[in-house]
């Protein structure tokens, strides 16, 4: 099987790359900067392609080159579409790291068009959202017919400038819980106690894409995503959102990141630890809880967006949009380097 890299120069590009090459494989690297991608490609010793998504000819003559394209190269709001588009006329197998709630549908939109050419869309191949969806798929699993879904996060060890540039873009549009019907915007102030591995603590809800992969994996209606975090009082949590709902604080705070942000360290990515935590509830109260350990997010995507390629290399996946634990089945995250998972009856 060949498969390309696209944004392969980008911080997670970069380590796709060379966990690739660590494991024996020879992706194309490709984006729309030869200055950015070539010494990559030298020092990796690898071939590469350089062509823009804005060029729909260029990008489907590049494409068809290929089985399989993994899509690290964001925004993911402007890029996914393009490049899914291309996959579905060159049939190409695509796959991407996103975590944009807008961007799943985008994707998902694209899932007859998939199917009819007989690829397969994954898009959230990485830590969005290979272990959320993973974890809330063992959860729904251990109790058919749960009502509601809840998926709290707890990282450490820093983002790189395109995470951050993503978490800008959508801080401004707000916080949404995932209720019958669809998804509803809620105050971004309201805090919930987790029980984490390491302990509980503090978490406010964020607008993470389970809102819409766990839904389409699990088919539960209600569902909450939470993020670890310090408390802090309503008022400013607001005021923040409503700052950056303003084009030019984006672009400022956007400037700002592309400027002095490099990204974790080799040193801080080897100390970087990720903790999950997730439940259900039944028509009746019973709750089943679940918890996941592993390595930071960045090494976990990586991990996990290689392993994928291999997966649809296999040929086992049936063509059309997925979600991770859809395409490779609820245990695929077990098999991630460094991650254990736990799930037992609960009773918080």
């Amino acid at each position: 099987m060949t498969w390309m890299l696209y944004g392969a120069n980008g911080y997670t590009g970069r380590l796709v790359a060379k966990l690739a090459v660590e494991r024996g494989e020879r992706p194309t690297l490709a984006g729309r900067s030869r200055e950015r991608v070539a010494p990559l490609a030298a020092e990796l010793d690898l071939p590469y392609r350089i062509f823009d998504l804005a060029d729909e000819d260029a990008t489907r003559a590049a494409l068809s080159q290929v089985d399989t394209v993994a899509h690290c190269a964001g925004p993911f709001t402007a890029t996914a579409v393009p490049m899914v588009a291309a996959c579905v006329d060159a049939r190409t197998n695509y796959l991407d790291v996103t975590g944009e709630i807008a961007v799943f549908e985008d994707v998902f939109g694209y899932h007859d068009a998939a199917a009819d050419a007989g690829i397969v869309l994954l898009p959230g191949s990485g830590f969005d959202v290979v272990p959320t969806d993973c974890l809330a798929a063992l959860l729904a699993a251990e109790m058919p017919g749960a009502r509601r879904l809840e998926l709290a996060l707890s990282i450490t060890g820093g983002a790189s400038p395109g995470t951050l540039k993503s978490a800008i873009g959508s801080a401004g549009q707000g916080t949404f819980v995932r209720a019958a019907g669809g998804l509803r915007r809620i105050r971004s102030g309201h805090h919930v106690e987790v029980p984490f591995p390491s302990g509980t603590a503090s978490a406010m809800p964020i607008p993470w894409g389970d809102l819409v992969t766990a839904h389409r994996s699990t088919g539960i209606e209600e569902i909450a995503t939470y993020f670890r975090v310090p408390k802090m009082p309503a008022f400013a949590q607001d005021l923040g959102t409503a700052m950056l709902k303003l084009p030019a604080a984006q672009q400022i705070a956007a400037a700002l990141v592309e400027r002095f942000v490099p990204g974790p360290s080799e040193k801080t990515l080897g100390r970087s630890r990720s903790e999950l935590w997730g439940r259900v509830t039944g028509a009746d109260g019973e709750t089943i809880s679940a918890t996941l350990t592993g390595p930071g997010p960045y090494p976990m995507t990586a991990d996990a967006v290689v392993r994928a390629v291999h997966r649809l290399e296999s040929g086992v996946v049936r063509p059309g949009a997925h979600t991770p634990s859809s395409a490779f089945g609820a245990d695929f995250v077990r098999e991630l380097d460094g991650v254990q998972v736990s799930v037992a009856p609960s009773f918080l």
